[in-house]
């Protein structure tokens, strides 16, 4: 590592981690956490639902297919800090268009590797989420410590503000036909228009809901009712995103005045946005739910059975099931490693959620056909389509 400036990370219980700077240099503060994917890495960075968080990667390589244009989530990098076992700089692969090390210093996100990413992930496991700090400058510990310490925690934060779109905009742009896994369909008549709550939304959710036959409309996550109903909307989305989802107040306001008059979808924060906003409760997970392989039941199968979707996961939070008791929600979802929450369907309104990603990005397609689903739901809501 000698040719190279060294990192230190420290966590706010003392641990101390030290590895090679390989992206912008000086310090930053954020909580920690890890994500078990294999792949995505790139998707992963700029999924805005990582606003002020420090992800470790447990794949023990990433960066060896580069950073192109097509794959990003957003229009730049989310996360506070890149932690891996080792990070690529010379990248090989067709689309390619620059590499992780360089995208990662032209956006100012700092990157540390030849870290031990096993004791780091497993500390966490341990121990929970924490906050953490990092320094490429100055690599006194106890300073460190100090920092992770004083440093806010992400319930006591509001960053939605920071990641949604700052004004209505429309979005036409349908998934990649090359990797889609969904057909695309041409709705009988005009396409439903769903507007979509930008909580931090991913552009995929926008590129599949285009894809499943919908016009797509994007709104700040501090519209109200009215501005949203303003839109004449088909149905409304409400999108993943950072943070606790109890500091969302503008959002909950605008979802639990909208729910006796139009159909909604709730995807990860917005499942818990939904539920805020009904009367249910929310909770902060020991080390949250970020990966690609978690195995969620569906006990809404039309035949009456439950099928098992492998799906992708990012979130620090879930609903409360004793919160739900009185309320008109029923459970759609179960997540099988820790029987967490991971749908919701009202039993009188067209209204559903689920907490993980139906359009993985990275991850597995079982659950895609989610979002084709409440397209079609919408159509035929309206008499659009038989």
């Amino acid at each position: 590592m000698s040719n190279y400036t060294p990192g230190t990370l420290v966590l706010e219980d003392g641990s101390v981690y030290e590895g090679r700077s390989v992206g912008a240099q000086g310090e930053w503060v954020g909580e920690i956490v890890f994500n078990t994917s294999l792949t995505g890495y790139q998707e992963i960075i700029t999924d805005p639902s990582y606003w002020g968080q420090m992800v470790v990667f447990t794949c023990p390589h990433i960066g060896n297919v580069g950073v192109n244009s097509e794959d990003v989530e957003s229009g730049r990098p989310w996360v506070r800090a890149v932690l891996a076992r080792d990070i690529c700089e010379t990248p090989s692969n067709w689309r390619a268009e620059r590499s992780l090390p360089d995208y990662l210093r032209e956006h100012g996100v700092p990157a540390l590797d030849r870290i031990d990413t096993r004791r780091l992930t497993l500390t966490i496991r341990q121990y929970g989420v924490m906050r953490a700090a990092l320094s490429t400058t100055n690599q006194d510990a106890d300073r460190l410590l100090a920092m992770a310490r004083e440093a806010p925690d992400m319930s006591e934060l509001s960053p939605l503000r920071e990641v949604t779109t700052p004004a209505v905009a429309p979005w036409d742009e349908p998934a990649n036909p090359r990797w889609a896994g969904l057909p695309a369909v041409e709705p009988d008549g005009p396409p439903p228009h769903v507007v979509v709550i930008d909580c931090g939304v991913k552009r995929s959710i926008l590129r599949y809901l285009v894809t499943s036959g919908a016009r797509v409309t994007c709104v700040p996550a501090t519209s109200t009712a009215e501005e949203v109903l303003a839109l004449a909307p088909d149905g409304v989305l409400i999108s993943n995103g950072p943070g606790d989802p109890v500091m969302a107040t503008e959002t909950i306001a605008t979802v639990r005045a909208l729910m006796e008059r139009v159909p909604m979808y709730g995807i990860c924060l917005g499942l818990q946005i939904m539920a805020l906003a009904a009367g249910a409760r929310t909770y902060k997970l020991p080390f949250g739910h970020h990966g690609g392989n978690h195995p969620v039941q569906d006990m809404a199968n039309p035949d009456g059975g439950a099928t098992i979707e492998i799906t992708s996961q990012n979130h620090n939070y879930a609903v409360e099931p004793s919160s739900l008791e009185g309320l008109p929600f029923r459970v759609t979802h179960w997540n099988r490693y820790d029987d967490t929450i991971e749908g919701l369907a009202h039993t009188r309104l067209p209204i559903r959620g689920v907490q993980h990603h139906p359009e993985a990005s990275p991850g597995p397609h079982d659950s895609l056909h989610l979002i084709a689903e409440f397209c079609r739901s919408l159509a035929v809501e309206s008499g659009k389509q038989e």
